[in-house]
C-alpha cells in the first residue's frame, strides 16, 4: 500500500512565546493587532505562507521577517493573509448618497479654488474609489469641478488588480445593471472590466495608515472613505491613524468611516455631523 503524506495540511505550531513576538512584529510594522485569541487564526493563515517559504518552524519565520532583506515584501503578503477584503460596488449607498447630494455641494458652497480631493483610504481591489467615481460622473459633478480622486492600500497585489478594473459578478452585487452596462464591457472570461473614462479618474497608490510621515506626504484633502479598515487595529493604532487622518482634512473636511465604525474614545477632534441620509464625521 503507498503512503501519503498529509503533513501540508497540518498547521505549523505557533508557541506562545513565538506568537507574541510574531504579532508584535506585525504591529510594529502595519498596526494590525492580533489579541492573544487570535492566535489560532493567525496560525492558520500564515503556516501554509510558512511552508511555501520552506520554513519548518514559526520561529523561524520570525527571525525571516526580523531580519531578511526580502522582510519588507512580505508584510504585504501576511497582510493580505490575515485581512478580510470582502467589498463590492456602491457599499453603504445612504454614505455614498449622502456623500454626492449633501458633501459635495457643501464643500463647493465653502471652496474658493474649486478643486475637491478625495483619499480612499484602505481601497483594497478598487470597488469604493470607482463607485465614488461613477456616482460623481452620474451627477455631473466632473463637468463642473475639478476632482481628485486617490486612492491606497498597504497591499501591492490588490493595488495590481484594482488597476487593472476587472470584476467578477459578485462585486456587483449592490449594482444597478444599468449602471454596471453604462460604465463595463463584459469580457469572454466572465469578468467585467471598467471603462478608461472611470478607471483614468482614480490614481493609486501603496501606504500604509500607520505610517505618519508618508501620509503627510498627501498634502491636504477635503474628504477621506476609510471604512471597515480601523477595525483591524488595536486602540492605539486607531488613534494613530485618526489623527493622521485629522491632520490631512482641510478645516470642515469630512470623514467617512464604516456603519460599525465609531470615534467613541478615540478622538474629540471631529463632531458627528447628522446629515439627510447618513452621519459623518466633520473637522
Amino acid at each position: 500500500m503507498p503512503s501519503f503524506d498529509f503533513s501540508l495540511n497540518h498547521h505549523l505550531d505557533l508557541p506562545d512565546d513565538v506568537f507574541r513576538l510574531l504579532r508584535d512584529t506585525i504591529y510594529r510594522r502595519t498596526g494590525l493587532w492580533f489579541a492573544d485569541s487570535s492566535k489560532y487564526l493567525l496560525q492558520k493563515r500564515l503556516s501554509p505562507r510558512a511552508r511555501e517559504l520552506n520554513f519548518e518552524s514559526f520561529q523561524k519565520y520570525y527571525y525571516f521577517l526580523q531580519y531578511d532583506p526580502r522582510a519588507d515584501a512580505e508584510f504585504d503578503e501576511i497582510y493580505d493573509l490575515v485581512t478580510t477584503k470582502e467589498t463590492y460596488f456602491f457599499r453603504e449607498p445612504a454614505q455614498l448618497t449622502a456623500f454626492v447630494e449633501e458633501i459635495i455641494p457643501d464643500i463647493l458652497s465653502h471652496k474658493t479654488v474649486r478643486k475637491i480631493r478625495v483619499w480612499s483610504a484602505g481601497c483594497a481591489t478598487g470597488e469604493e474609489p470607482y463607485s465614488i467615481a461613477m456616482l460623481l460622473q452620474e451627477a455631473g459633478v466632473f463637468e463642473r469641478s475639478a476632482i481628485e480622486i486617490f486612492a491606497s492600500d498597504i497591499s501591492n497585489d490588490v493595488l495590481v488588480r484594482a488597476r487593472r478594473g476587472q470584476y467578477r459578478e459578485t462585486a456587483f452585487r449592490m449594482t444597478d445593471p444599468a449602471i454596471r452596462d453604462k460604465y463595463f464591457t463584459r469580457e469572454p472570461d466572465s469578468c467585467w472590466r471598467i471603462h478608461d473614462d472611470i478607471r483614468n479618474r482614480v490614481s493609486f497608490g501603496r501606504l500604509n495608515l500607520y505610517d505618519q510621515a508618508r501620509v503627510s506626504l498627501l498634502g491636504n484633502v477635503d474628504v477621506i472613505f476609510c471604512r471597515n479598515v480601523i477595525i483591524y487595529f488595536d486602540d492605539a493604532s486607531k488613534r494613530m491613524v485618526i489623527s493622521n487622518f485629522y491632520n490631512r482634512l482641510v478645516h470642515g473636511g469630512y470623514l467617512l468611516l464604516g456603519h460599525a465604525e465609531s470615534l467613541i474614545t478615540l478622538s474629540t477632534q471631529f463632531k458627528l455631523k447628522h446629515l439627510k441620509n447618513d452621519m459623518v464625521y466633520q473637522k
